[in-house]
This record gives structure tokens, sequence and C-alpha cells, in this order.
């Protein structure tokens, strides 16, 4: 059996394809670099982190753009005729007064891992954008047409416009073709497929929160009209119906469904297999109950589908609602390398797994000055929306134990680096090393910033001698905390323990879409110069345990 989630943690909005016996998944990033992972599968049941689309920081700027901007929602295609691959993805620069400014772009490649061609620039109507090859030729672009104006339903219908490949620009303005296969409202991440003379459309609705779901449609012409499939919705976690078109909140936690572990369950993708059955990936997230916090964030998970006789796609056991468990298809099994749990940064790259937010690590990350160490150069505050020295990985459980061993000597008291639990720029904890000036010397104590509010927890600081030290952090469930030690033997614990289910789409105010990250970090608040030394990352999870 497959366990769902395949991809746990930070892992949002996936797209599937396959070339030959090779399967590819490409996930949201927001703000965060690298952007775009793709992830490898030859089972549909072991994966492994590949490559990343987008390593150009410049070509992609995301400095300045506010919390859970960035990269949505890729779409990740092969096209058999041509021999390559497309990414087509969008850049949310804004959302203010729930205008959903997007920049739509349009790259290429022969190879999964590159070089990808110069963005094309497609549109900016709006989000979810995604690429369909018809058999013809032709290529068509669908997308979410945001709706500003009142008196329209929010937040509007899906639009398609055919795409030039040879003037590398859309053709005339995006029209609209579809407004739902359901009554949820909040349409999103449009997927067109052909299958027997169909043209299949596939949808998200009911928002991203708890009433998610799942939709198609189909009609004999591109252009429609599509007719709903009659069992609507065909995957979610709230297997009822409601009419909540006229509702544009995408949280919607009066439909969480007591009686299933997936939540939230939807935006979807499907994949073939050559022997014909068929597999769907979709988002779900496994909240805290009864906070309905997802401090992991939105996950990827995938469920067996079946085409039905009169041409519809189903669960494989007949049902709607997304399941934990689901049957493995009937290919070899192949398990793949995995990300080490102890990473002693002995290599000539830093690895694959980490990320920074809005540039990428090797601006301030070194892995070759000091071998077997990565050296962070510290940069602005971690509240920075420009240039933040954060080198993280994805919290995949609930149950985890994260350690380093890290050299810092700080020299004024704007110079910090320590370990750090962090969502997003208003949301963090950071245990770190400083330069304190009431002291005279170096000292360890706590950060914690609550949607923007900063508390030092000075009445915990503890003086430190300049020598190597080792730093550690507990998530335990709802509670979460931090020790130190010189030896890493013994440990001390300092300050108090946190709420971990604060760390979540629902509680934080200046995010909405994205997870919770653990990492380490450097601060030189005076001439981006200071920097710290760690020896070791050491990410310790326990997976199969369920979030209580």
């Amino acid at each position: 059996m497959i366990r769902n989630p395949i991809l746990p943690g930070f892992n949002p909005d996936p797209c599937i394809c396959r070339k030959g016996e090779d399967y590819y998944l490409a996930v949201s990033t927001f703000e965060w670099f690298p952007g775009i992972p793709v992830y490898h599968s030859r089972d549909l049941k072991h994966w492994e982190l590949y490559t990343h689309v987008l390593t150009d920081d410049e070509a992609v700027d995301l400095k300045n753009l506010p919390s859970a901007k960035g990269i949505w929602a890729p779409c990740l295609t092969y096209c058999e005729q041509e021999d390559l691959f497309y990414v087509i993805y969008g850049v949310m620069n804004s959302m203010n007064a729930r205008y959903f400014d997007v920049d739509n772009y349009l790259i290429t490649a022969k190879d999964i891992k590159g070089p990808w061609s110069e963005p094309v620039y497609l549109h900016s109507s709006g989000f979810d954008a995604s690429i369909f090859h018809d058999d013809d030729g032709r290529k068509w672009i669908v997308s979410l047409e945001w709706e500003t104006r009142e008196g329209y339903e929010k937040p509007g219908a899906i639009c398609m416009v055919e795409y030039s490949p040879r003037q590398k620009e859309i053709i005339g303005y995006p029209k609209r073709i579809w407004y739902g296969g359901t009554d949820r409202g909040c349409i999103e991440g449009p997927h067109l497929t052909k299958r027997n003379g169909y043209y299949y459309i596939m949808c998200a609705e009911g928002g991203t929160g708890y009433n998610h779901c799942v939709t198609m449609g189909r009609a004999g012409d591109v252009w429609g009209p599509y007719e709903k499939d009659p069992d609507n919705p065909i995957v979610t976690s709230s297997p009822g119906n409601s009419y909540e078109r006229h509702d544009p909140d995408h949280l919607k936690p009066k439909y969480f469904n007591p009686d299933t572990v997936l939540q939230k369950c939807g935006h979807g993708s499907y994949v073939e297999l050559p022997n014909g059955e068929v597999y769907l990936v979709h988002i779900a997230a496994r909240p805290f109950v009864p906070e309905l916090r997802c401090t992991l964030g939105r996950e990827t998970a995938i469920q067996k589908m079946m085409w039905t006789r009169d041409g519809w796609l189903r669960m494989a056991d007949g049902g709607n609602l997304a399941k934990t468990e689901v049957p493995e298809p009937s290919l070899p099994e192949c398990p793949l390398a995995q990300t080490p749990d102890f990473d002693d940064f002995d290599g000539e790259e830093l690895g694959c797994w980490y990320y920074a937010p809005r540039m990428m690590p090797k601006r301030f990350a070194d892995v070759k000055t000091r071998p077997g160490h990565v050296r962070i150069r510290g940069q602005e505050s971690r509240t920075s929306l420009h240039k933040v020295s954060i080198l993280a990985r994805k919290l995949t459980s609930t149950h985890a134990r994260i350690t380093t061993k890290m050299e810092f000597y700080p020299e004024v008291h704007q110079h910090s680096a320590g370990l750090i639990l962090y969502y997003d720029n208003m949301n963090y904890i950071n245990l770190r090393k400083y330069y304190s000036e009431t002291l005279g010397k170096s000292a360890l104590s706590i950060i914690y910033l609550e949607n923007g509010k900063k508390m030092e927890f000075l009445n915990t600081r503890i003086p430190v001698r300049d020598v190597p030290v080792y730093l550690r952090l507990y998530i335990h469930g709802r509670s979460s905390w931090f020790e130190w030690s010189y030896d890493n033997e013994t440990y001390e614990r300092i300050g108090q323990a946190f709420d971990t289910t604060k760390f979540s789409d629902e509680y934080c105010e200046y995010g909405e879409f994205t997870g919770t990250m653990v990492g380490i970090t450097c601060a030189d608040r005076v001439k981006h110069r200071q920097y710290a030394d760690f020896d070791f990352f050491e990410y310790l999870a326990d997976e199969s345990r369920e979030i209580e």
C-alpha cells in the first residue's frame, strides 16, 4: 500500500506528468528559493527530491514580496511530440484589496534538470495557469480569471486562451469557459486533458480550506460547452453538498470532517500509466484538532483512480473521500535515495533540500571555505523581506528533534546566529547566540515573533563561552522547546515551551499557504559580513506519528 501523504510537509499544488517509466511531480514554493521542486518516482510510492526548476533569483526576483506570495501552482507537463518539458508558473506579486496581481510565465527544457529556456510572459489575468498540448499541435492556456468587480461571483471563472509557440505569446485575450462542477465556489487550479474524443477539465473548488475538492467536466470541443461530472466532487475530504458560491473565504472550518485524517483535499492532477491505471495527486493537510491548525502546511497525497464505462474519472474504491492508504500500481517497486537525517556538510555542494527566503542559499551559505562546515554569512533581521540568511528544510512531522553544532563569535549586539523554527517573517522562534552589552560577553537567549509582535525572553538569558556550542529544538506535538550543550551529551533546557499549533496557515496573519520550516540562521545588521560556522545539521522526524 501507498501511505499518504507521499510528500509530507510544505508541498502544495502538486502537478504530475510521465515520461516513459519516469514520473515527475512539481509543487509550489511561494517566497522560498530554489523554486519549484521536482520529485521523481518510478513506482508512485517512493519519491526523491530530484531537481528544482527555478534557481536564478535575479531572473525571478522575489525580494520584498510579502509572505505567501511568489511562486504559485506550477504546471509541469511533458509534450511527447516535441520531447519537451513545459513548466507554467505564476509570480504572485500582491493580493492587496484582493486584486491578486500575478504574472504568468512559460519555460521549456529537453531534460527535466534543465537548462530551462528564457521565460515567456503569458498574461496576468489570473493565477494557477496550466498548458494543454492538443493532438493537432495547438496549445491552450487555462487559468482562473480573478474577479474583482462588485456584483460578480468571486473569485471568478476558468478562462482559456491559445498559445502560439512560434510567436511566443498568447493569441487574443482569455475567454471564460467554465464556472465549476459544484456549487462550492472558489474555483481554481484548472488542468485540461483529452481522452477518447473528449476534452476534460479538472479543477479545484471550495477554496483551499476544509471544503476543498477536485471536480471535472468534459466537452466535445475545447471551447465547450463543458458538462459537469454528475458525481462531482470526485475527490474531497468533505463529501457532502454545499452552496458557497458567494462566500470567498477559503478556509471554511465548518466543513472539517472528523471521520478522516486527510483534510483540505483538492487541487488535483492525474497521470495514466502505460497499462491504463490512473493515479491522481492532490493537496491534503493534517490539522491539530480541535484547533484546526495545519503546522505542516498543505501536503501532497495520491489516490488510485479509474475510468468508468461512460468516461468519467472515479476513485478506484467507488467513493470520493481521500484515503490515507492507497493500493500500489502494477509497477516494479523502486526505492530511491531520501533526504539524509544527518548532514555533516562534507560535500562539495550544499544539499538540494535546503531553502532560503527570497534568495538562493548560495548567496550567503558556503560549504567550501571551511571544509566540513557550512558557513552562513549574516545579513538583515529575520523579519526582513529583502536579504535574510536562513538555511532551512521543510518540517515533515510534528514529532521531531533538530540539532546543530555552531561556532560563532559575535562582536556587537547586532550579531546573532542560531537555530530557528520559522513559518514566515512575522512568526518564528529563534534560539540565538549574540553579544550582550549588559553582560559584556556572549549569551544565549530566545526571540519569539508572533504575528509581528516581538518577545525577547531576557529572563532566560544564559552567558556562554566563545567555544562551539550545540543547539537543539524539540517538537513534540503541540509543544516545542530549545536546549543547548557544550559537549552534545548534557543538555540544558532554555526558555519556555511554545505552542506548535500557532505555526500554521490558520493562525499566522501574514501568510496563508506555506508551511513550517526548521533551520540555521545568522544575522549581521551592521556590515553583513559576520558569519557563523555550523559543523552539522541533524533532522530526526517520526513521520509515522499521527497529528493529535
